[in-house]
């Protein structure tokens, strides 16, 4: 098993940035994707930046310039800092893990969630 713990949310003006945190933990555990995903008021989450443990990169359209995903391989963490937030930019934010737990892989986690308000 995998548990992602997510922080850093919370409520910003617009223009604002916030940083977001999450880390994995979990025995026997190879992370291949790590990434974050919105939620608004609908039930569909969509993508917003993931990242390969090679470095590679994807962003949604909306957020591509402003914000930028990272990885620190040695902890398993994932950080997605979100710069020149606008109120679009409010959701739910929830973490995302691909990985391989001892012999399963592509298996798939989610972190709890964490609110992201942008003000006008």
């Amino acid at each position: 098993q995998v548990q992602l713990v997510e922080s850093g949310g919370g409520l910003v003006q617009a223009g604002g940035s916030l940083r977001l945190s999450c880390a994995a933990s979990g025995s026997r555990v190879s992370i291949n994707v790590m990434g974050w995903y919105c939620q608004g008021t609908g039930n569909q989450r969509d993508l917003v930046a993931s990242i390969t443990s090679g470095g590679t990169t994807n962003y949604a359209d909306s957020v591509k310039g402003r914000f930028t995903v990272s990885r620190d391989n040695a902890n398993n963490t994932v950080y997605l800092q979100m710069n020149s937030l606008k109120p679009e930019d409010t959701a739910v934010y929830y973490c995302n893990a691909i990985a391989t737990v001892g012999w399963r892989a592509n298996l798939n986690y989610w972190g709890q969630g964490t609110q992201v308000t942008v003000s006008s």
